[in-house]
């Protein structure tokens, strides 16, 4: 039997400096919500990591897994079946105890829509679940079909197919562990401004105030690494511009998703330090095909050769933007397939063409949907939306630009009829295709463009079941080439959004899977 255990290894201790003041980030939107399991969007993600703990962690700076809440995982060669051998000793921020029974909670509320404490009577969806795993309970595609106690600090997780990725899943942000006391004490207001927040994480949740900031407390109990820092402040200010401008006038320490046009600025700036992270990521543009015009797989195959994709990202973005015909950043880029393009062509003429023999020779009308914030795929979504309004004008598709608050429009593009065309995009959180092409086109991440074919579905699971990168390579350079030709969801860029500090932000260490995954290590030297 094959044997997967990763041996229990914890993060060398840093250096304990004495306690540093406070430490205030510049966040690009405001959080959709505080609860594990139920946001995907970035703002949620970047508080929820500090306050929740997962089951893995991931070495920082990397995306190679390591022990967090689980000390280590065996899995069979099948690996359908994993048993995760918990930490002992640790406590949620409430004082209750984290084991077995608060793991089995967790998931049952992400993953059984007839779980009691998921309160999805009362709006909550937990989404992500469904992208990344194929489904809830009872479902075909559901990856999970089981998850029991073995005893009070072992967890077996039996599932439907293998997934040699699941425990890379089980360490993202979306799935922190919360106290089950504090969940069952709040039901549908847990992490709201007007409730709690409940982890085992580095970070203890004090107050978030709407419209302005969250404020955590380190927690001196923390089982790792624990913070220098007297408290942490994540503010909310949407425009790159004013996060910059507070930067540099010092109301904030550290900042992300800046303008690349920024980046030369940043870089005379003595009092500032820039950060670039990797381009783990992709923006897109989504097609609808519940829309009638965007149902015609000719007039999708037009717009994609309407939208000059290079042309945008040399303006917007300059030597900090990647623009290709893949889905993967270029660090995956292993499992694209060599008979799709390197680039995707631009051909207006023939995009005109194909309008015509698609029945819409006098042109048709649609709206574009961006976003409100920043995202580190699209620092400035509306210029970008702006100059692809511009490429379809010019083929004779008139483009109405729409925007709304960041939690109202993750929510209008899965509710039906959806956008008709919308810029959302995606940045990783391992180091697996399946990460991206899930996140898609799999059941759950097909809800805002209704694309969802059984081939693409099929492949899905064979991928997540591959043991090797080889295997995975010719299964996911199939997806490729099938999504490619689909035009449903078009790439744009794959950006480096830069990041900045003050110069007295010591040891802020960004990589692949974002900005905010290790604050406790943080250092401040210096600051007035």
């Amino acid at each position: 039997m094959f044997t997967r255990l990763l041996s229990l290894s914890l993060l060398t201790l840093l250096p304990v400096a004495s306690a540093a003041g406070t430490l205030v980030y510049g966040a690009p939107g405001e959080p959709v919500n505080l609860d594990p399991g139920n946001a995907s969007d970035n703002p949620s993600l970047q508080v929820q990591t500090q306050i929740y703990d997962r089951l893995v962690n991931f070495k920082p700076g990397t995306s190679t897994p390591t022990p967090g809440l689980a000390l280590s995982w065996t899995t069979n060669s099948a690996a359908t079946i994993w048993t995760f051998k918990l930490r002992p000793g640790v406590k949620f921020h409430d004082g209750t105890p984290f084991n077995a029974d608060a793991v089995v909670f967790n998931v049952n509320r992400w993953w059984d829509k007839k779980a009691e404490a998921g309160f999805r009577d009362q709006g909550k969806t937990y989404e992500i679940w469904a992208d990344l795993l194929g489904g809830y309970k009872g479902e075909a595609g559901s990856v999970l079909k089981s998850v029991s106690k073995v005893d009070a600090l072992t967890v077996r997780f039996t599932l439907n197919k293998g997934f040699t990725a699941f425990p890379d899943v089980l360490g993202t942000d979306y799935f922190g562990i919360a106290s089950p006391t504090a969940v069952r004490k709040a039901g549908a207001k847990f992490g709201t401004p007007a409730s709690s927040a409940v982890g085992t994480g580095p970070f203890i949740f004090q107050n978030w105030k709407t419209g302005d900031r969250v404020t955590m407390k380190p927690n001196a109990s923390y089982w790792g690494t624990k913070s220098t820092l007297s408290s942490f402040v994540v503010r909310f200010l949407k425009d790159p511009a004013a996060r910059l401008n507070e930067l540099k006038a010092g109301t904030i320490d550290f900042t992300s998703s800046l303008n690349p046009d920024d980046a030369k600025s940043i870089k005379a700036n003595s009092a500032l330090r820039l950060v670039l992270p990797p381009a783990f990521n992709v923006g897109l543009l989504n097609l609808n095909t519940r829309q009638k015009a965007l149902s015609n797989p000719k007039v999708r195959q037009a717009i994609s050769l309407a939208v000059n994709k290079k042309a945008l990202v040399a303006a917007f973005y300059g030597d900090l933007g990647h623009s290709d015909a893949s889905l993967l950043p270029q660090a995956l880029g292993w499992a694209n397939s060599r008979s799709v393009p390197a680039d995707y062509p631009y051909n207006p003429a023939q995009a005109r063409k194909l309008l015509q023999e698609a029945g819409y020779a006098n042109g048709l009308s649609l709206d574009l949907w961006y976003p409100p914030i920043s995202r580190s795929y699209f620092p400035t979504p509306k210029p970008v939306a702006e100059g692809i309004a511009a490429d379809l004008s010019a083929i004779g598709i008139k483009v109405n630009l729409k925007t709304e608050d960041w939690a109202v429009y993750l929510a209008d593009r899965n509710k039906a009829p959806g956008f008709d065309m919308f810029l959302y995009g995606w940045s990783g959180d391992y180091g697996d295709p399946d990460n991206f092409y899930s996140a898609f086109y799999g059941n759950g991440g097909s809800d805002d463009t209704g694309y969802n074919p059984a081939e693409i579905q099929n492949l899905l699971v064979k991928g997540r079941a591959a043991t090797t990168q080889a295997a995975k390579a010719a299964i996911y350079s199939q997806l490729h080439a099938l999504t490619y030709a689909a035009n449903v969801r078009l790439p744009i860029v794959h950006g480096v959004a830069p990041s900045a500090a003050r110069s007295y932000v010591k040891n802020w260490i960004t990589g692949p899977l974002g900005v905010l995954e290790n604050v406790n290590l943080i250092r401040l030297e210096g600051k007035k």
